[in-house]
């Protein structure tokens, strides 16, 4: 017997919702996603959230969350440790050092859109 109950959205899906905004020559941080979904201290399972978003459907745009200077802190996790970078540069965002290239003119504030 089936019951009706009101799926609540998990954590990760409230993340990766957030994540799939992110327009492309932008980027957010981990913490910026944590205060967007109300868990301003999350920002580590943010982090967490993004290691596991590579098998998730539809895509989510995990290279354009970084730490909060800037750094491609997440970078081991893309199947290689040249590919985070890549894939930014390709968006038109400039790093150097694994540190995004004038960070403020391409951070993301996900709170603008909620």
């Amino acid at each position: 017997m089936k019951t009706k109950a009101k799926l609540e959205e998990s954590f990760f899906d409230k993340v990766y919702n957030v994540a799939r905004q992110i327009p492309a020559g932008k980027v957010t941080t981990y913490g910026a996603i944590a205060r967007c979904i109300g868990s301003p201290q999350a920002a580590r399972m943010v982090g967490w959230a993004m290691n596991g978003s590579h098998n998730v459907s539809p895509f989510v745009p995990a290279h354009r969350v970084v730490n909060r200077n800037g750094m491609l802190t997440g970078k081991h996790h893309f199947g290689g440790m040249e590919v985070m970078r890549q894939l930014l540069i390709a968006e038109g965002t400039e790093v150097l050092n694994d540190k995004i290239v004038d960070f403020d003119s391409h951070f993301w504030d996900p709170m603008n859109i909620y």
